[in-house]
């Protein structure tokens, strides 16, 4: 599944970011690297951008971006 059908409170795993160039080296640059944890803390109320937890800080992303994010589902639901 990609970052952005990772529901609210969630916890995944980052397997792959996709995309091309800058756009690319920005999400990774960002800090989402494959292999990195991270988990859905708020959704916009348009649904766009999603704010998520990485690496212990809180990032803002749009959901196009974050559509290019593949993730796995791990672990339990976290109250947010």
């Amino acid at each position: 599944m990609t970052l952005d059908k990772l529901p609210i409170g969630k916890q995944g795993k980052i397997l792959a970011v996709n995309g091309e160039g800058p756009l690319r080296c920005r999400l990774l640059d960002m800090g989402l690297i494959p292999g990195t944890g991270v988990m859905v803390r708020k959704v916009a109320p348009m649904g766009d951008p999603v704010e998520i937890h990485i690496r212990g800080y809180e990032l803002t992303i749009r959901i196009a971006d974050a559509q290019k994010i593949e993730v796995e589902a791990v672990g339990r639901e976290v109250a947010v």
